[in-house]
């Protein structure tokens, strides 16, 4: 029996980065950049079940998106276990895999590889060469660059804004965050991944509205 296609398969991108705090600009804005360009923000977080395996939990977001966003950025020595962190690299390779070796709708596939520096890939996973690597620079607005261009160069991408556009949007969006969350009743520290993107969806579409002069900007 064959699966059935997602009906929200083609706009949804997973996202493969470090979930601590001192990344965490970098993925709210790479998420808000999903969301603002019309795409559905996927991650492992999104799934809080204590009874699911967290690697099928991925196996299962994996198959269900079409595009996945997968930052090799911080694969450098941990400080506290002189090891190195391979989550992102095996979550590369289950999507690669996926698309190789999937059947069906799951083979349809593209993939953003991001990194810190130009060809730095190359001394810790160098087979994924002649793949979509990009540098940010460890930078949020060559970051949003990236994955705007990207989308935009995507069949289902259609007309999307600018980077500078995405970038000033992500700046006003942290800075109506915390009366986002005091309207929610929800502190800063508590957000969860869904929370994160329902708020940057809702705040997109009162922008959206303000701007077509429908509806004022929120205030306290």
């Amino acid at each position: 029996m064959s699966r059935r296609r997602p009906e929200d398969y083609s706009r949804s991108v997973f996202i493969n980065c470090p979930f601590d705090d001192g990344y965490r600009e970098m993925f709210q804005a790479i998420v808000f950049c999903v969301v603002r360009c019309g795409f559905k923000a996927r991650c492992a977080l999104e799934i809080d079940d204590g009874s699911q395996v967290r690697i099928d939990k991925i196996f299962r977001i994996i198959e269900t998106c079409k595009f996945g966003i997968h930052d090799l950025s911080r694969t450098e020595i941990d400080t506290q276990t002189a090891l190195p962190r391979f989550n992102m690299p095996l979550e590369l390779g289950i999507f690669l895999g996926a698309k190789r070796y999937g059947t069906g709708f799951v083979r349809d596939k593209s993939a953003l590889i991001l990194d810190a520096e130009t060809y730095r890939y190359q001394k810790f996973i160098s087979d994924i060469a002649g793949q979509d690597v990009r540098a940010h620079e460890r930078d949020v607005g060559k970051a949003i660059a990236g994955v705007r261009d990207w989308l935009q160069a995507t069949k289902t991408g259609g007309h999307l804004p600018g980077p500078a556009e995405i970038l000033s949007a992500h700046k006003l969006f942290n800075s109506d965050l915390p009366q986002i969350c005091e309207r929610a009743k929800l502190r800063m520290g508590e957000l969860t991944f869904n929370d994160l993107t329902n708020a940057i969806y809702d705040w997109c579409v009162v922008e959206a509205q303000q701007a077509d002069g429908i509806a004022p900007r929120p205030t306290n």
